[in-house]
């Protein structure tokens, strides 16, 4: 599948399963319909970590803040603890970002499916493939029982790979 605009190498000319952010490893595969060239086009993206109760939590979070509505997020995880951990709660609020309400849920195939991109930090194998689905991974530490130093260090990180993906999906050259 290519886009009628980028061709089938992808954005850029980049080989199709090749594109990149800087720093960061993407694996990608063309979506049926191409977010670059389409004019007003929200992109869904779904986080996906192991409990989808810190790192899933926080991306979402501060991607919904980032995106300001021009684009959506949902979160899950493999195995879904019962709540938000509270070191992440804690430090998410120092933002007046309240993830407390927030409750861990499963990543389901149907999930996945209506999401444009995937991205995921963890959970490995147990993550569904969707072929048309571009997925990123994020290799993060996870914060569970961590101090509240080494949570604002993840949570400020998720927020600039946040704002670089947000910058990507918003970019829509004019066709």
């Amino acid at each position: 599948m290519a886009c009628r605009n980028c061709g089938p190498g992808g954005p850029g000319g980049a080989p199709a399963g090749a594109w990149a952010l800087p720093g960061r490893s993407i694996t990608a595969t063309l979506s049926p319909r191409c977010l670059r060239h389409t004019p007003g086009a929200v992109a869904r993206v779904l986080f996906v970590c192991l409990h989808n109760a810190g790192r899933s939590q926080m991306s979402a979070a501060l991607f919904a803040r980032a995106a300001g509505g021009r684009h959506e997020a949902e979160s899950a995880g493999t195995t879904p603890a019962e709540r938000v951990h509270p070191e992440v709660v804690e430090v998410m609020a120092e933002l007046e970002i309240d993830v407390s309400g927030k409750r861990p849920k499963r990543l389901t195939t149907e999930l996945a499916e209506r999401a444009d991109v995937v991205v995921t930090m963890g959970c490995g194998d147990e993550c569904p493939y969707i072929p048309g689905k571009r997925y990123i991974d994020w290799d993060l530490t996870d914060p569970k029982g961590r101090p509240p130093d080494d949570v604002r260090r993840i949570r400020d990180d998720i927020a600039e790979r946040v704002e670089e993906l947000v910058a990507e999906l918003d970019r829509a050259p004019a066709t």
